[in-house]
């Protein structure tokens, strides 16, 4: 599916007044049924969707990888996605009293608890990491999101090693691109524990979540991060950069794994 449509647009440039066309990004439902159960209708964008499905209930505690599914089906004529597990019985039990209405693109659903999040396992990890290298990862990072460049509508997020971006994702939703990333990683066997991630977007305790489950080291962001994100950085040990902007950035937390 395409994930940009033409509109007609009157531009205002000062006083010149033109008829335009220009380009906007697509923002589409897309309805998650696990076991015949409706889960969750995200506001994405029409683009890897198995991933963004997989991430999705990888990062909210339904699966834990691919082995647990038997079958996926996406219909993106209706905007579906259709999984199946071994396991159908704990559904129900993992829905209860899990729901949390999210600071997320369009107040999304997220089916887990905040206070318990903060007795997760801390990130087991020795990366160490150059600032120099995470300047050039950003810089890169920037020049990659083709589809922000022509609609300025999108969040981007990426999986990293030290030196190379090795996943790219893009969507209308910080929290739908983070989880096509994750997503992709799953499918992929990506190890995590050495990898860092950046995203475009504000970095706030769902993201902070969703980044120490998976037992990635470090998170980066061009933007701000929240309170509750910092504490939770500091006590799960991830190292936690926002602002990070041409030869700029705040670092939070986590400062050994950083070489200046």
């Amino acid at each position: 599916m395409e994930d940009i449509k033409g509109v007609d647009i009157l531009r205002i440039k000062g006083d010149n007044i033109s008829e335009e066309e220009d380009v906007v990004i697509i923002e589409y439902p897309f309805t998650i049924f696990l076991d015949d159960e409706e889960i969750i209708t995200l506001l994405c964008s029409p683009k890897s969707l198995e991933y963004l499905t997989l991430g999705f209930l990888q990062s909210e505690g339904f699966i834990n990888s691919t082995e647990d599914i038997v079958s996926l089906r996406i219909d993106d004529k209706k905007g579906f996605s259709y999984v199946y597990t071994k396991d159908k019985k704990t559904l129900s039990h993992k829905l209860h009293g899990k729901r949390t209405i999210t600071s997320g693109c369009g107040k999304g659903t997220l089916f887990y608890n905040v206070i318990d999040s903060f007795k997760s396992k801390k990130v087991d990890s020795s990366i160490s990491i150059k600032l120099k290298d995470i300047k050039v990862l950003v810089k890169d990072f920037n020049k990659s999101s083709e589809l922000f460049l022509s609609t300025g509508g999108v969040h981007s997020c990426a999986l990293c090693s030290s030196k190379k971006i090795i996943i790219f994702e893009e969507d209308i939703g910080r929290h739908n691109a983070l989880d096509k990333v994750l997503g992709k990683a799953l499918v992929e066997n990506i190890e995590l524990n050495d990898k860092i991630l950046l995203t475009s977007g504000r970095v706030s305790s769902e993201i902070l979540i969703k980044t120490a489950k998976r037992g990635i080291p470090v998170l980066v962001s061009r933007s701000a991060p929240t309170s509750l994100s910092v504490d939770m950085a500091k006590e799960l040990n991830i190292t936690l950069i926002g602002f990070a902007r041409g030869e700029k950035m705040n670092i939070y937390s986590n400062f050994p794994s950083l070489i200046f």
